[in-house]
């Protein structure tokens, strides 16, 4: 506005004249270099500052949003390291609860074991106790029989005659519930 005062006052003789003329306004040049200003301000406000303050606005957006995201991943890096810590308690808690199973199962096989091994050894006891008894009841008839045999032969040698097959079953029977007795 004080410049259409200035251009008013121009072709006049005011104060702005005498001003003008002391220092020696060249008022052609003078508008003309206005207009001249004016359009350079124009193109530059229009081709460079807006360009450039679009850029820069960009950019402190993009600085904006790159720390924002900065602080996303940190988040997500502390949220992440609680849920590792957290995978870590509960896989050492599983490992812990499979060892203790482990465990537990191992006591039991090795007492399923040592059950099967006792009643294992108790059968090989009994089958051994009842072969010694078939033994023991073999020999005893083998000797019963040897000694009999003997007894008959002492007998008749000792009275010197022969003896009938009933005095030797007889004396085989006396005999024999004689080594019953003893045994």
């Amino acid at each position: 506005m004080s410049i259409l005062i200035l251009l008013a006052d121009a072709s006049g003789t005011g104060q702005v004249q005498q001003i003008a003329d002391t220092f020696g306004v060249d008022w052609p040049h003078l508008i003309s270099q206005i207009i001249s200003f004016a359009i350079v301000c124009f193109l530059l406000q229009r081709l460079a500052y807006k360009p450039i303050l679009g850029m820069l606005e960009q950019r402190r957006r993009q600085i904006a949003d790159g720390i924002a995201e900065r602080e996303q991943i940190r988040d997500e890096l502390v949220h992440a390291e609680a849920r590792r810590r957290a995978v870590m308690v509960q896989a050492a808690e599983e490992a812990s609860e499979v060892i203790q199973e482990a465990r537990a199962a191992a006591a039991n096989v090795r007492e399923s074991e040592t059950r099967k091994a006792i009643a294992t050894a108790e059968l090989i006891v009994v089958k051994a106790r009842d072969a010694a008894s078939q033994e023991h009841d073999r020999m005893l008839r083998d000797l019963k029989r040897e000694l009999g045999g003997l007894v008959i032969q002492a007998t008749s040698i000792a009275s010197g005659k022969v003896l009938t097959e009933d005095d030797q079953r007889r004396i085989a029977e006396e005999t024999l519930n004689e080594v019953s007795r003893a045994a």
